[in-house]
């Protein structure tokens, strides 16, 4: 049995691309120091979840990678069930996951699949992974990725932090949203046009959490 704290540590090398994962980039994203990241990171290694390599970082084995998959499997899932099934607004579902994925049986896990007709993705547009535990394909662009004149369709937004959330909900940014990109400004702020002529700026750092997929017939 691993421990909660081992899981996050192995969702979020997974999370952060899982490939030789440095310890500073590991520990801003876990809030933790870095001798805390290393100790944990000691632990994970001999039990053959991960493999580390002086100067270059970690990532995850196999086996480890199966662990992680399946804690994403269990966030989303969750996720998905507290906003479909008990009506929580999607700024509010992930803290709810994040207590409840590390503690889920199994079957808990079947029946709530089951429940909601095994949905692919998430409240925020993530892709939730099989049963198979195969890692579902994500992509990596941003609206920060994007240029002036682009037209892109909203993948997927990050999850954490709910004051984005609710303000990108406000203003029309969500999953399956087709957007305009009109300006890119020089000092950290992007302006696109929603698909009902609605004009929203936003930061570089808002931008940069939400995934899309550029063309103008991008399609999810």
């Amino acid at each position: 049995m691993l421990s909660p704290v081992m899981e996050d540590y192995l969702k979020a090398i997974y999370q952060l691309g899982d490939d030789e994962v440095g310890t500073s980039e590991l520990a801003e994203h876990l809030d933790v120091s870095a001798p805390t990241v290393t100790n944990t990171l000691e632990k994970l290694d001999e039990r053959g979840l991960v493999e580390r390599e002086k100067y270059k970082g970690v990532s995850l084995t196999e086996e480890g990678k199966t662990v992680a998959v399946e804690v994403v499997r269990h966030h989303r899932l969750l996720e998905a069930y507290l906003a479909e099934a008990l009506d929580y607004d999607w700024s509010e579902v992930h803290d709810e996951a994040d207590r409840l994925e590390h503690h889920i049986s199994e079957e808990f896990e079947e029946r709530v699949a089951e429940a909601l007709g095994d949905p692919e993705r998430d409240p925020h547009g993530a892709p939730i992974p099989g049963a198979d535990l195969e890692p579902p394909e994500e992509g990596d662009e941003t609206l920060g990725d994007a240029e002036e004149g682009d037209d892109v369709v909203v993948e997927s937004v990050v999850d954490e932090d709910a004051d984005v959330l609710r303000y990108l909900d406000e203003h029309g940014v969500v999953p399956g949203a087709r957007l305009t990109v009109e300006e890119v400004a020089p000092f950290g702020m992007i302006t696109v046009i929603s698909g009902d002529g609605e004009r929203v700026s936003l930061p570089d750092e808002v931008a940069d959490a939400v995934r899309v997929e550029r063309g103008a017939t991008a399609q999810l």
